[in-house]
């Protein structure tokens, strides 16, 4: 951003969440004002928003606001210079048992949104977090299992998914975070907003409150350090190309830099080929880390779960010249020490990460 200073605020809705903190306070720290607007829904994430104002009390406004509640959020829009929008339902169980309520949050959430913005009359950049979930369960890929992992037995696949592949909505939760993934490209199309979606793979890192349900990475780490067993859907050998939040925090940040530029395009957002992982390599080094063995259990398949994602990312590494992101298995002694502070425990002292959660 350039020129002189808009001293307006950045709304960040979901901004007492795992990447919406993490966003909030690296613009807070670089002097922009934030609105942090969340339901505070979720167990944990309370203690986000109170690091937040701890940090940045002169630069951090919190409103405890559903997306359901139109009036409420055209309030909370109605002189905002961005918008962050991160707000969501985000599980695909939670999606099959109360489809109507995915619905609500992610579609008409989206579009409160969205025409909160709409209705002001000005192009006040609008960023979206959408979901890899919308290219489907990926069934047409041939897979062969190496390695305690699945890979694609095309080459050429193992590059990664792009922004080209279909779109193929699986899920109640896929078609509701879809739909809104494509309400927020036509509303730059349809009414000049500029808007950006970022379709998410795997994210991980601190500030993280994992659980069975989202966020697998930080949850299998939970269990490890409490001793617990870990559940796992499926034989273990799916894949996923997991990224840093850090990494993540600087493509939101570089979208709304380059705004002007690549208004009304989504793009892949993950850790790409370099820090894809099966679920059984991640417990293998989580079990180096802790210093024992983890117990795991197995359970069937869950529906519409993707044997293998991983993200082509060159469309937005080109676009937002993004640097090479976090290698995983750093990332990930990174968050088990900060984890572990968190939780008064000790990780295993031959691997000296005390400091890791600094």
């Amino acid at each position: 951003m350039t020129g002189t200073p808009d001293p307006r605020a950045i709304l960040i809705t979901g901004g007492a969440g795992f990447i919406g903190s993490n966003l909030a306070y690296r613009l807070a720290s670089e002097g922009h004002r934030i609105i942090v607007y969340d339901a505070l829904s979720r167990p944990g994430v309370e203690r986000n928003l109170e690091w937040l104002k701890s940090i940045h009390r002169d630069r951090i406004t919190s409103i405890v606001g559903d997306v359901r509640d139109e009036d409420q959020l055209v309030r909370a829009a109605a002189d905002v210079k961005a918008v962050y929008h991160f707000a969501a339902q985000v599980a695909v169980t939670t999606s099959l048992v109360d489809p109507r309520e995915d619905f609500d949050i992610n579609v008409r959430g989206t579009l409160n949104l969205l025409d909160a913005i709409r209705v002001r009359g000005e192009p006040v950049p609008v960023i979206f977090a959408s979901t890899n979930k919308v290219y489907g369960d990926l069934a047409d890929f041939e897979l062969d299992t190496l390695h305690e992992r699945y890979e694609p037995k095309s080459f050429a696949a193992r590059r990664g998914v792009a922004e080209s592949r279909a779109l193929d909505f699986h899920t109640p939760y896929g078609c509701s975070k879809g739909a809104a993934d494509q309400y927020v490209l036509d509303y730059c199309r349809s009414f000049g907003i500029p808007t950006v979606v970022f379709r998410m793979s795997c994210i991980y890192g601190q500030r993280q409150m994992g659980t069975e349900d989202q966020g697998w990475v930080a949850h299998f780490i939970i269990r490890a350090l409490e001793r617990q067993p870990v559940t796992i859907y499926g034989d273990g050998r799916q894949v996923r190309d997991i990224l840093d939040v850090g990494d993540a925090v600087e493509a939101y940040v570089a979208a709304l830099d380059n705004i002007d530029r690549i208004a009304g395009r989504a793009f892949n957002l993950g850790g790409g080929p370099d820090n894809a992982i099966s679920l059984l390599q991640l417990v293998d080094e989580i079990q180096s880390i802790v210093g024992r063995d983890v117990e795991l259990q197995f359970e069937d398949w869950r529906q519409g779960d993707q044997r293998w994602y991983v993200s082509d990312t060159q469309q937005a590494r080109s676009a937002l010249n993004l640097h090479r992101p976090r290698g995983w298995r750093e990332g990930v002694a990174r968050l088990a020490g900060w984890l572990a502070s968190e939780r008064g425990l000790e990780l295993y002292p031959e691997l000296h990460l005390a400091g890791a959660a600094e």
